[in-house]
């Protein structure tokens, strides 16, 4: 009766060519609560099939992409004109599918591994398949270890949400709890920011519990420049990794000064709010370089070269755009915290992004800055390409986060989490 309750709530009225939840949601918390044990004595055999109760769009990207699982046999879920209706349909189609399934197979020894307090039908199920049946205990589950990230068989790059905890009992009461609270101390924070002076906001912002941590001047490798001393230019520009919507912000609040941003995406509300210049980019490269060129002879410019947010320890693919800009590249490690809500959606509201990171009850940022690049001369002298250079500032912002650098672009988060390129479509007046 809960699993059918769950079902009418979370599917009823939703379209079916919309769902993307068990694709960009929920492989996260499912992956969380994976045991070691279990997992290696599923790598261990040959072909798997899994068996559930749950609608298979919930299960099925996730058993297949992150669990290597061959065949996944779940609940189909009714549909009326594209949308679910939140009914799941009769288990006797599960125990077809997995007879045929067998049957095509034709393989000698068939196991099952269930759970102990698992359905009579699913039971008999397993009984009538398999060759052997192995029930696992509540008290078994309890001992296993968690199957940790370097053993996935496929890396979590990508996933979306507001949730940054699994949705245990206990946490969703205190989500729920602190969320009336929260909503007010981020009010309050984003207030703070936005109107009073860095040397008033800062101290201000870390006594609500907000933790900033600014480092500079660390030892990094200096082998990508050549024999020329780094051109100094009355401008600075500053390219970080993007973790956050706030991330030109807090480096503001290290430089304790305003720096303008240039944005891929943004949506209109957070322009308007921004306590900072922010320009959006055309995504044409000409215009781009042009634009970077001008905003750099007015003052100092920060520039997030991924285009877009990812939430774990990778950074993706950085264009090269920034390379050919300037001789003063300041990389500059960016990294965020959060225990209850991201602040970031690939398919949510953007404008909620930055609210939704103050609603932490603690959130924490970190702003490293490393040494200079020279981008401009070293482009122009051919001793390096644009590419290499990009590559460059990516890998030692790698090496000072301990993040896994990937070529992976805005392009293919958008589309395993929204189904789309991630471009906002913004109307423009001649």
């Amino acid at each position: 009766m809960g699993l059918k309750i769950m079902v009418m709530v979370s599917f009823f009225g939703v379209k079916k060519d919309n769902f993307r939840v068990g694709r960009a949601v929920l492989p996260k918390f499912f992956l969380e609560n994976v045991g070691l044990e279990i997992f290696e004595v599923l790598k261990k055999g040959g072909k798997t099939v899994a068996v559930s109760n749950m609608p298979q769009v919930m299960i099925d990207s996730f058993l297949r992409d992150y669990l290597d699982i061959d065949l996944v046999v779940g609940r189909e879920l009714k549909v009326f004109c594209g949308y679910f209706v939140g009914l799941m349909e009769d288990k006797k189609k599960n125990i077809l599918v997995l007879q045929e399934i067998i049957k095509q197979e034709n393989s000698g020894d068939v196991i099952g591994i269930s759970s102990l307090n698992t359905s009579l039908d699913h039971y008999k199920l397993f009984l009538q398949q398999c060759n052997e049946v192995y029930l696992v205990r509540s008290t078994d589950k309890r001992s296993w270890q968690h199957l940790s990230r370097d053993k996935y068989p496929k890396p979590l790059i990508f996933h979306d949400g507001r949730l940054a905890f699994r949705p245990a009992l206990s946490d969703c009461l205190a989500m729920f709890m602190w969320f009336p609270f929260g909503l007010v101390v981020a009010i309050i924070r984003a207030f703070v920011a936005l109107t009073l002076p860095f040397e008033i906001s800062t101290p201000t912002l870390i006594f609500s519990g907000l933790r900033f941590t600014v480092i500079t001047k660390p030892k990094t490798s200096r082998s990508f420049q050549n024999s020329k001393d780094c051109q100094k230019t009355e401008s600075t520009l500053y390219v970080c990794n993007h973790r956050t919507l706030l991330d030109p912000l807090y480096l503001s609040f290290a430089l304790k000064k305003n720096v303008t941003a240039v944005t891929y995406s943004l949506s209109r509300m957070s322009e308007i709010l921004a306590p900072i210049k922010t320009v959006r980019m055309t995504r044409n490269r000409d215009q781009d370089a042009k634009l970077v060129k001008s905003l750099l002879n007015q003052g100092d410019l920060v520039i997030c070269p991924e285009g877009t947010t990812c939430r774990e320890p990778y950074l993706l693919r950085f264009s090269p755009l920034f390379a050919e800009m300037s001789d003063n590249i300041i990389p500059v490690a960016s990294n965020s915290h959060v225990t209850m809500f991201y602040g970031t959606t690939a398919g949510g509201l953007k404008c909620l992004d930055p609210l939704f990171f103050l609603m932490n009850p603690s959130p924490g940022y970190t702003i490293q800055l490393l040494e200079g690049v020279p981008g401009l001369s070293t482009c122009q002298d051919g001793d390096k390409s644009r590419f290499d250079v990009a590559n460059y500032v990516q890998s030692e912002l790698g090496k000072a986060l301990g993040f896994e650098c990937t070529k992976l672009t805005r392009r293919d988060k958008y589309q395993i989490l929204a189904g789309n390129d991630g471009i906002a479509c913004t109307s423009s007046k001649s």
